[in-house]
Parts: C-alpha cells; sequence; structure tokens
C-alpha cells in the first residue's frame, strides 16, 4: 500500500467523482481517498467496501479540505455550480483547494474544469458556470501548481434529464429540444471520464499544464435523433424550435443554459482523437445507449 499514489477524489458519490474513484479503485497504482460531505450515504458506503478511504471533506470548508488532502499525491476536483447556483461560490471553492494544494505540495491535480467564455468573447457572452471554472483553471496555474484541466462535452446522460425526449401531440414522435441546428455537438457519457483521469494521472509529465477537451463523438441533433430511431425502435426528431412543449429545466436556469449552447455554436475545442487515445474503450452514442436502453425507454 506504501508503494501507491494517494488520489484524493472531492465530490466521489457524485457522476464525476464517482466515475473517477471507481476507475482509481480499479488501478493498482492508487490509493483513493474519497471526500464527501456525507460518509454515511450509499454511494460512499459503496465506495468503502471497494477498497476507498472515505473522509469527510466539504469544498466549503477549508479545515476539512486541508485534512483530507495532508498526505497526498494527487486529487481529482469538480465543483458543482447547479448546487447553488452562484460563480462566486464556485470560484471561492475552487481557489481555495488551489491554495492548499500549492500549501501542501500536491504533485497533480486533474481539475473538471471549461472555458472562461466571458473573456474569450471579449465579455460578449457569459457561461456562468462555465466562467467560473475558467477563473479555477487560471488561478491554479497562476499558483503553479501541477494541474490538468478537464473539459467535458454535452453528458450523453442529459438525455435522460435536461434534455430527455418529449413526446409530440400530433406525430406521435418524441422530439429534442437541443437548439443547436445544424451545427455538431461533441458528446460524451460521464461514466467514461473516470479512466481518461486515470490516463491523464499515469503520464503526468505530457499533461501537465495542459487543458483536454473531451469528446466521444460529434453529431448533429438529428444524427443524435437518427442513432435513437435506430436503436429504440421508436421515432425521434430534432424540435428546431424554442417553442417545444414539455419538460424543461428550471426556469431560472434557461438563460445559462441558452449562453452554453451558443458557446457550443462556437464549436470549442474538443479532441475526439486525444480522448481515445486516452480511453480507447469510451463509448459512442450508439454503444452508449444500446448499454443504457431499458433505462431510456423508462422515460
Amino acid at each position: 500500500m506504501s508503494d501507491k499514489k494517494v488520489i484524493v477524489v472531492f465530490g466521489a458519490t457524485g457522476a464525476q467523482g464517482g466515475s473517477v474513484a471507481r476507475a482509481l479503485l480499479q488501478h493498482p497504482g492508487f490509493e483513493v481517498r474519497a471526500a464527501t460531505r456525507d460518509p454515511k450515504k450509499p454511494a460512499a458506503v459503496e465506495l468503502g467496501r471497494l477498497g476507498a478511504q472515505l473522509v469527510k471533506a466539504d469544498v466549503g470548508c477549508p479545515a476539512e479540505v486541508e485534512a483530507a488532502l495532508r498526505g497526498s499525491y494527487g486529487a481529482f476536483l469538480v465543483t458543482n455550480f447547479w448546487e447553488h447556483f452562484d460563480k462566486s461560490t464556485e470560484v471561492k471553492q475552487g481557489k481555495m483547494v488551489a491554495d492548499l494544494a500549492k500549501k501542501l505540495g500536491l504533485q497533480h491535480v486533474v481539475y473538471s474544469g471549461l472555458e472562461n467564455v466571458h473573456r474569450l468573447t471579449g465579455g460578449k457572452l457569459t457561461v456562468l458556470h462555465f466562467d467560473g471554472k475558467g477563473e479555477v483553471e487560471e488561478y491554479f496555474r497562476s499558483l503553479g501548481v501541477p494541474t490538468t484541466s478537464v473539459r467535458l462535452p454535452f453528458y450523453f446522460e442529459n438525455f435522460t434529464s435536461f434534455f430527455k425526449p418529449a413526446k409530440a401531440t400530433d406525430s406521435g414522435a418524441y422530439v429534442i429540444g437541443v437548439p443547436m441546428g445544424d451545427v455538431p455537438m461533441d458528446g460524451m457519457s460521464v461514466a467514461d471520464l473516470g479512466p481518461v483521469v486515470v490516463s491523464v494521472l499515469m503520464n503526468r509529465e505530457e499533461f501537465v499544464g495542459k487543458d483536454i477537451g473531451l469528446s466521444a463523438e460529434r453529431l448533429t441533433v438529428q444524427q443524435y435523433c437518427e442513432v435513437m430511431t435506430r436503436c429504440l425502435g421508436k421515432t425521434f426528431v430534432d424540435a428546431k424550435s424554442d417553442e417545444l412543449k414539455g419538460p424543461r429545466p428550471l426556469v431560472r436556469g434557461v438563460l445559462e443554459l441558452a449562453n452554453m449552447f451558443r458557446f457550443y455554436l462556437m464549436k470549442p475545442d474538443r479532441d475526439l482523437a486525444l480522448t481515445r487515445r486516452l480511453y480507447p474503450q469510451v463509448l459512442s452514442f450508439e454503444q452508449w445507449l444500446l448499454k443504457n436502453k431499458a433505462a431510456f425507454q423508462a422515460l
């Protein structure tokens, strides 16, 4: 055990952190310290059963974060804008972890980041849940903390939550309300993040200081619909309209999501080839859909 590198995984019971923790647990070179606000919750208990060390750590509490990081080789950090809907809170959390990583001399931090859209567009477009992460990326760099930022694209899983199909009352087809028009959109299963992070940690010298845009597939909404139609035996169509009726995101988040898609229309850098090199088994949308067919049909 003494030869293993201890990696602190924040958000270990969430989608991103959970994927990373499970992938690290399957690798003989790493020991996982799973940071969670509630070590007694079922997802945390399961990680403990798999071999993770559970530690109570809220990214809003410096003392808990410092205790979790002490003695570790590195960390995976993800922050959750949607929990509080406040960019300043997310930036504060990220910078606090960066300060402690610098203080404690961590050898490698893999940060789930995104572009600072406000800066990139000269203030013409603001995407709060991107911009905050972009500021934190910049802060890690300014401190000289050995950091790799992994930038996820649209989750395939979003088709079962925020953007799940809505049945049209007239045709009986299922419509997908993702406002991308004919511009291809990068996508990936969040469950595939873990093996990517393991590869990044295993190749520290290559990836420290890099921003890695991830993508498993790049399809237009119509092409996503064609895959759904072929795999699920029902007709799926691109809504191509903001007038779609049916399940929608919370009103508070509509503008934020609309601005996210405006940024997607600018074709941010997502590297299909590098993603596949980091994890050759990364699932295409069709592979993911077939794997999750029962859950998708239950919608």
